[in-house]
């Protein structure tokens, strides 16, 4: 995550907004990335002034909703067909499938509110809605009230707390450096243990 805030830190006009558009656009197709993990980004590039934070707000609720009805029209037109494609197959398994329509089934449409706080499931639950011809205008409705809520809390709460938040990361990226270059040191240690040991068997032999 660090890559990717460096990388939008050094971008300038509409750049960073497309950024986040596109990424979000790919997590409602299904790309294993979570979509808060890209909110959370774009709350820190309004902190740091890189972005407008109403801005970042607004283009992310349409980032969020269009990737999320995609996946939803998706699922409507196709059906089950499309998961016969390997990529949709691997990111829409049967098995995941059939838990989601059978909990949709039992819970009803409310179940799309809550995969809005559900990362792992959205995709599957947008995509069985669809499936099971679902009327848009109840999953737009479901899927926006909880959008309404989500985006605009996550990024908000990051823009307002960035400075703790970016203690945090600086303290994550200095353990990180720590633990690889303990790793290195380790490997160093054990691989003259092993050499050492190996030239005094040599030389008893």
């Amino acid at each position: 995550m660090d890559t990717l805030i460096d990388y939008l830190l050094e971008l300038h006009g509409p750049t960073p907004y497309l950024v986040l558009l596109g990424i979000l656009l790919l997590c409602g197709i299904g790309m294993p990335m979570p979509e808060d993990v890209t909110l959370f980004v774009g709350g820190l590039l309004a902190y740091y002034g890189v972005t407008d934070v109403w801005i970042t707000i607004a283009v992310c609720l349409f980032g969020v909703m269009f990737g999320d009805s995609t996946i939803f029209f998706l699922g409507q037109k196709y059906g089950r067909r499309l998961t016969k494609i390997l990529i949709f197959h691997k990111l829409l398994p049967d098995h995941r499938l059939e838990e989601v329509s059978q909990a949709l089934h039992r819970r009803g449409t409310g179940l799309i509110f809550l995969a809005r706080f559900m990362p792992g499931l959205r995709a599957p639950i947008f995509f069985t809605a669809g499936t099971l011809k679902v009327p848009f205008r109840v999953f737009f409705g479901y899927d926006g009230a909880a959008a309404l809520l989500s985006v605009p809390a996550i990024i908000g709460a990051v823009y307002y707390w960035g400075d703790s938040v970016d203690q945090v990361i600086r303290m994550i990226k200095k353990v990180e450096n720590g633990i690889v270059f303990g790793i290195l040191g380790l490997a160093v240690f054990f691989l003259i243990k092993w050499y050492a040991k190996k030239r005094r068997a040599q030389k008893t032999s």
